[in-house]
């Protein structure tokens, strides 16, 4: 899925966050199939051998729906409560633990990786295997004149496709 879009503007108007947010939550709701619907291994393949599927574009459109949101929540500076939520929401508890140890070593937002906010950023859906599926997130930064990247690795768990690691 390849997906550039500036945070929290859409065809030059303002969407309200908690707007973005309620529609992110019931898209994810829909668009990520349980468990039981992943499509079983081809016969005669390793059980751990990495597949591209619906299944893995599926937790990449669920990891964009989560950097759409938490970026526009993070730009709107609300306190901190809704880009909570939505960690709450898209993250797994022990990834949160993980994170908040994350953040206070390195003073930075962990999603992000960083201390500011991206102006948009890029989903690409990647390999699955082994109860997990990758996805890489091109954050943008700067402007159209010069923007930089950041790269990187999320990790879904098939099982329930919440976020349970990134790797920059």
């Amino acid at each position: 899925m390849t997906r550039l879009r500036p945070a929290r503007r859409t065809g030059g108007r303002r969407i309200p966050v908690r707007t973005l947010l309620a529609s992110a939550l019931l898209t994810a709701v829909v668009a990520v199939p349980a468990a039981a619907a992943a499509p079983a291994a081809p016969q005669g393949a390793p059980a751990s051998a990495p597949v591209r599927d619906e299944v893995s574009a599926s937790a990449a459109q669920q990891v964009a729906h989560f950097y759409g949101a938490y970026i526009d929540a993070v730009a709107a500076e609300d306190g901190g409560a809704l880009a909570s939520s939505l960690r709450g929401f898209y993250l797994t508890p022990g990834f949160r633990e993980r994170l908040a140890g994350w953040e206070k070593t390195n003073h930075a937002d962990g999603v992000l990786r960083a201390q500011n906010v991206p102006a948009g950023f890029r989903v690409t859906a990647g390999d699955s295997g082994a109860g997990h599926t990758w996805s890489t997130v091109r954050l943008t930064w700067g402007s159209a004149a010069g923007p930089t990247y950041t790269t990187l690795t999320v990790r879904s768990d098939l099982a329930t496709g919440k976020i349970s690691g990134i790797r920059d």
